[in-house]
């Protein structure tokens, strides 16, 4: 299927060659369905913590936070262009009436409420003009024009994590900003550090080390702390190959294969270089004002504390079965593994011998956990939980986005429609094992779990292929617990328009 030529560029790229026939052979065969068994509900998979829980597991984290490396890891690669699709077009249509598009009516209309409207106006008094001026003279292209093109505030091509989202008098805050303050409320550790790692574009890494550069004398200053903060970007070597509708390679017209970024789970690669005890993932844009703050705060630092309460009931466990199997030690190591971190095992388990027991539970321990924070389904995408089946007879813990699922099968799309919660990209991993070492993220994931999808390049349709979602099936392997968390901890911003509900004001 490939030519000489065509594998001599993959090598050049430094993709190993077998990796990308895999990628190919997947096209062909495509990626078998996810089987679940049950939606994961309250009491059967997903914890409420009661306010007592709550506050023990708080005190857990508080105390324990002080001796761990501790990192806030934020995927922050996303352009802010979809956010202002809706001004794009309207823009492009060259119209100069409002009343035929509810969506940039109600941008106009509100627009003194956005953290970026005295920088807006600014903009527009450097040409003799202002806000106010423009919008009674109906000149909508011209603040359009303003607010995202380079020659003005440049919005629309700068990443989500620089732009203006919440006002504070004279402090307008970035999420980048709001990263930071939430780090010096939950993510401080070993030394009075709190590490901040954002995943970026190579084309913003620049333009985020300049803001970095700025806020972090301020924040440091009014938080007391010290801020470590580090850049890395979605690496190359985790494109994946496209094909065209007959699975052959997509060819471009110079000559060279297509490759494309991989979706979100080409960022356990990243992860995997992460260097800490407690690692917590939100996405960039998943911040609030200060005074909404403190449910989060409470939340991340309660799913921290069970995190290192079911690490530490873990490693004991599998220390003791190193020391010697008995079935005390296994029975401990059962215990662990069906009450603290609520695994099924296989029927069959009890019918083993102890030496086999042993070496069974002492595998499921050793493994890495997240703790993965579950809200309400209100219509949002994302993905669901589900138990499900594995090789072994044994049943786990998984997030799955639809796309994973059958939903063409009745059943299975009846269990689907029993889901209660989804997870909003809210999780805090362990990604050390026992002895203090590493785990390889990579031996943990399940590459059975991708995506093929349809794209277009230069007017010719392809297929597209996308690695195992970062929280789907690259944490497949992982020992899991939900916990449901209240949903006004989940605010992304998707669209401009999403900054005027109430919780971004």
């Amino acid at each position: 299927m490939l030519s000489n030529e065509q594998k001599q560029q993959i090598n050049a790229l430094g993709m190993p060659l077998q990796t990308v026939e895999e990628q190919l052979q997947n096209f062909v065969q495509g990626f078998p369905f996810l089987e679940i068994q049950r939606a994961a509900t309250i009491g059967d998979g997903i914890q409420v913590l009661t306010e007592e829980q709550l506050t023990t597991a708080v005190k857990e984290y508080e105390a324990a936070a002080p001796t761990q490396v501790l990192v806030k890891f934020v995927p922050a690669s996303g352009a802010a262009s979809r956010m202002f699709k809706n001004l794009f077009g309207f823009l492009e249509k060259g119209s100069h009436s409002l009343e035929d598009d509810a969506f940039v009516r109600q941008f106009f209309e509100s627009i003194d409420s956005f953290a970026f409207y005295e920088d807006l106006n600014r903009e527009l008094q450097k040409s003799g003009s202002d806000l106010p001026k423009a919008i009674k003279e109906k000149n909508y292209a011209r603040i359009l024009t303003a607010l995202l093109e380079d020659e003005g505030l440049g919005y629309g091509n700068l990443p989500k994590g620089l732009l203006k989202f919440h006002a504070y008098g004279s402090e307008n805050r970035t999420p980048v900003e709001e990263h930071f303050v939430e780090g010096a409320q939950y993510g401080v550790g070993k030394d009075r550090t709190v590490r901040l790692h954002f995943t970026v574009s190579p084309e913003h890494q620049k333009k985020f080390e300049e803001k970095i550069a700025q806020v972090r004398p301020v924040m440091e200053k009014k938080f007391g702390v010290t801020f470590a903060v580090d850049f890395s970007q979605q690496k190359k070597t985790t494109d994946t190959i496209a094909v065209d509708l007959s699975n052959q390679p997509f060819v471009e017209d110079n000559g060279d294969l297509l490759f494309r970024p991989a979706g979100h789970g080409a960022l356990l690669a990243n992860l995997n270089e992460i260097d800490a005890d407690v690692v917590f993932i939100k996405n960039i844009d998943n911040v609030v004002p200060d005074r909404l703050k403190d449910t989060t705060t409470t939340y991340k630092k309660a799913i921290g504390g069970l995190l290192l309460r079911a690490q530490s009931q873990a490693f004991q466990a599998l220390k003791a079965l190193d020391n010697g199997v008995t079935e005390a030690t296994v029975e401990h190591a059962k215990q662990v593994f069906t009450q603290t971190l609520g695994g099924k095992l296989p029927d069959a388990f009890e019918s083993q011998g102890l030496e086999e027991q042993a070496r069974y539970l002492h595998n499921k321990l050793n493994r890495p956990i997240r703790v993965c924070g579950m809200v309400e389904n209100t219509g949002e995408p994302g993905g669901g939980p589900f138990w499900v089946k594995e090789p072994d007879g044994s049943l786990s813990l998984q997030i799955a986005e639809t796309a994973q699922l059958n939903l063409d099968d009745a059943g299975q799309k009846g269990i689907f429609k029993a889901s209660t919660h989804f997870n909003p990209t809210d999780l805090v991993c362990g990604i050390k094992d026992y002895t203090g070492k590493p785990f390889d993220l990579m031996a943990f994931r399940d590459p059975k779990t991708g995506f093929i999808t349809q794209k277009s390049k230069s007017g010719r349709d392809l297929k597209a292929q996308e690695l195992p979602g970062l929280w789907n099936g690259s944490m497949a392997d992982w020992n899991s617990l939900f916990v449901e968390v209240p949903l006004i901890t989940f605010n992304p911003v998707k669209t401009v328009n999403d900054l005027l509900r109430e919780v971004h004001q």
